[in-house]
């Protein structure tokens, strides 16, 4: 049993072979549940660590390089890596210490996109063009190939991928960052639907059913969206018998818990983004251009048994104002008053939601705020984005809303958008060469950016403030 040294607070540390000394309050400081803040508990017990007989020297069997790193950053609060220490074998003695999080919490701080630097690439592995990459909470990831998912932990090691057997992923979302959500295509013998996997190792965990008339359907999955809060997993479903729809399902007992069913000029079954947004307790339902003709954008209220709180369309608009400006993705903004869109001319719209969908002019576009992509072709007016080689795009603008920014990709770049009027503040470029940005995704306070041409994923972060 290791006891506290008495006397005068100063703290005598053998690691692996190599003296270390300091004092109780920079160990305490680590906090009670980790490994060094508990030596100072008497009650605490280890077989890695052992007392001299003395009482005055602890011995530790591990690497000491590691353990100068993370007791300089119990110390100074800052992570000073040397470069013969590699960031999985640092990963590893910080898990053991227990002070993963705070090396994760020095690593970088917290996302903005005005200082955000572009930290690494993680070159693709997999067959084929990647379609989607998604952040997990703790700054890991995962990118959709066809029928696989590349998995990667948050020193961005790749993981045992997710492999659904050529069913194709449409959508992907992390539960929490060890358990991952896939949507997959319906394919004859089975193999689609929505299903739960380990993010560790990626073995299938759970699969989400739709139940119509007491039968279980087959059905294929377009978008995926989680409410953390109520535990609750929607996606947007077409069957084979016309369920087409929004299901939802409670995350811990796995059971369906709803169906809304799509109403007329709704497309909810076709709906390729969801979004839950917290401060209004709805759902952004968003089917768009040119997955369909026209584009449909609803917020799903769940507690109301007619479902549709909100919709806006722009079926039945003027040609004047909505000609040419089809919408091409969208994104619930970080008041919860207000969405925002863009088409594919780079323009970005809004879209305050606090009034009745569907009004004449209701997007207000904004040609000021244009996106700085000038390596994007233009497409020509009056058309729709170009196809190649009989195949639909996938390099279309995208939108994230993240800490009251605004992020748009459009060619090779993303845009940060900053302020209460969202003012264009900088640009985001990355891997050279690498072509344009066909997904984005935010989260464990990091940006991924997937490039299709070389299929290779860069990772922006935002520095440490420096600490005084």
């Amino acid at each position: 049993m290791c006891t506290p040294v008495k006397g005068r607070g100063r703290v005598r540390l053998n690691v692996g072979g190599r003296m270390f000394e300091t004092t109780a309050a920079t160990l305490a400081s680590a906090g009670r549940d980790t490994m060094l803040g508990a030596m100072l508990d008497a009650a605490w017990n280890n077989s890695d660590c052992t007392v001299a007989a003395d009482e005055e020297e602890y011995f530790i069997d591990r690497d000491p390089d590691c353990f100068a790193v993370l007791l300089d950053l119990l110390r100074t609060g800052s992570l000073h890596v040397p470069p013969h220490v590699t960031d999985r074998f640092l990963c590893r003695e910080a898990l053991y210490y227990g002070l993963l999080d705070a090396v994760r919490a020095a690593r970088w701080g917290p996302l903005d996109g005005d200082r955000l630097c572009l930290a690494a690439s993680v070159p693709g592995t997999a067959t084929g063009d990647g379609t989607a990459v998604r952040a997990a909470p703790d700054g890991g990831l995962c990118v959709a190939h066809g029928g696989a998912v590349r998995v990667y932990n948050w020193v961005l090691e790749e993981r045992r991928p997710v492999n659904l057997h050529h069913a194709p992923v449409n959508d992907a979302a992390y539960l929490d960052e060890s358990t991952l959500l896939l949507a997959a295509r319906d394919r004859p013998g089975g193999g689609g639907g929505v299903a739960a996997f380990s993010a560790l190792t990626g073995d299938l965990t759970h699969r989400y059913r739709v139940s119509h008339d007491r039968q279980v359907r087959p059905f294929t999955p377009g978008a995926l969206a989680f409410d953390p809060h109520r535990g609750n997993i929607f996606a947007s479903c077409k069957g084979r018998f016309n369920e087409y729809g929004i299901g939802v399902w409670d995350s811990t007992a796995g059971e369906q818990v709803g169906f809304l069913y799509e109403p007329p000029g709704c497309a909810l079954g076709d709906a390729d983004k969801l979004q839950w947004i917290d401060g209004t307790g709805t759902l952004m339902a968003a089917t768009m251009f040119p997955r369909t003709d026209s584009s449909f954008i609803s917020l799903l209220d769940f507690r109301d048994k007619n479902g549709v709180a909100w919709s806006w369309s722009d079926v039945g608009t003027p040609a004047s104002s909505m000609e040419d400006k089809h919408v091409l993705h969208a994104v619930a903004m970080d008041d919860g008053q207000s969405l925002c869109v863009i088409n594919q001319y780079d323009d970005l719209g809004f879209l305050d939601i606090r009034s009745s969908g569907n009004a004449s002019g209701g997007v207000r576009w904004r040609s000021r705020s244009k996106l700085a992509a000038a390596t994007r072709k233009k497409q020509k007016r009056n058309a729709p984005p170009q196809r190649a080689h009989g195949e639909e795009e996938t390099c279309y603008p995208k939108l994230a809303a993240h800490g009251g920014q605004l992020f748009a990709s459009t060619g090779d770049a993303i845009s940060v958008f900053s302020g209460p009027d969202y003012v264009l503040t900088s640009t985001l470029r990355g891997s050279d060469g690498a072509g344009a940005i066909c997904d984005f995704s935010i989260g464990g306070d990091r940006l991924f950016a997937l490039h299709d041409e070389v299929n290779v994923v860069d990772v922006w972060e935002t520095p440490p403030a420096p600490v005084i």
